[in-house]
């Protein structure tokens, strides 16, 4: 259909296999009514609140940082930039990603498992990035995590169908949940792809 842009799904499925974050609590869905029974059907889900395609809030690594109901809607949607790294090894360092074009957009990581270095989530900051993702189950350790979380920056992991967005100019949204002190939320995350 002309004029009506291409959606990518960024997002895992959440079951009870969904894996978790060693020591994050295991995801469980239970039935809770039935239509045949009780008019309606219905379950009860149990996780953390980092399950899945997540973002974190400040408050996640930063005492008295800003809980994920105290976050700006428009931090979690924007023009997005992916940043295609899977051809490196180890923590992706500053050298192997482009030096421009970060202001203001959120950068999305393809990544194969792989996590930011410190001085990658610096730059970030400094270049003014909006918001930040991986397609790795975290973007990087405690460090990385303050980095970015302590200047406010969502920190989106668990993404997926990244590949799809490789040289693609696109709209990145995901919003989180409205959890009342929370350190963060499931997301459906989502590109709109742009024609080019």
């Amino acid at each position: 259909m002309v004029g009506v842009p291409m959606i990518v799904d960024l997002s895992v499925p959440i079951s009870e296999e969904t894996p978790v974050y060693p020591d994050d609590p295991p995801v469980g869905i239970k039935l809770w009514a039935v239509i045949d029974r009780d008019g309606y059907y219905m379950n009860v889900l149990k996780m953390g609140e980092h399950t899945g395609t997540h973002v974190d809030a400040p408050a996640h690594f930063i005492p008295g940082g800003k809980t994920i109901d105290e976050m700006p809607l428009e931090r979690f949607a924007g023009e997005g930039l992916l940043v295609d790294v899977r051809k490196g090894e180890g923590e992706v360092r500053l050298d192997e990603i482009p030096d421009e074009g970060y202001f203001g957009r959120i950068i999305l990581f393809l990544t194969g498992g792989r996590e930011l270095s410190p001085e990658v989530a610096l730059f970030l900051v400094a270049e003014g990035a909006k918001a930040v993702g991986t397609d790795a189950m975290s973007i990087g350790d405690d460090a990385v995590h303050r980095i970015l979380l302590s200047e406010e920056v969502p920190v989106f992991e668990n993404l997926t169908n990244l590949e799809a967005l490789v040289g693609r100019s696109f709209t990145f949204l995901a919003f989180p949940l409205k959890i009342e002190g929370g350190s963060g939320s499931p997301v459906r995350a989502v590109a709109f792809l742009q024609e080019d």
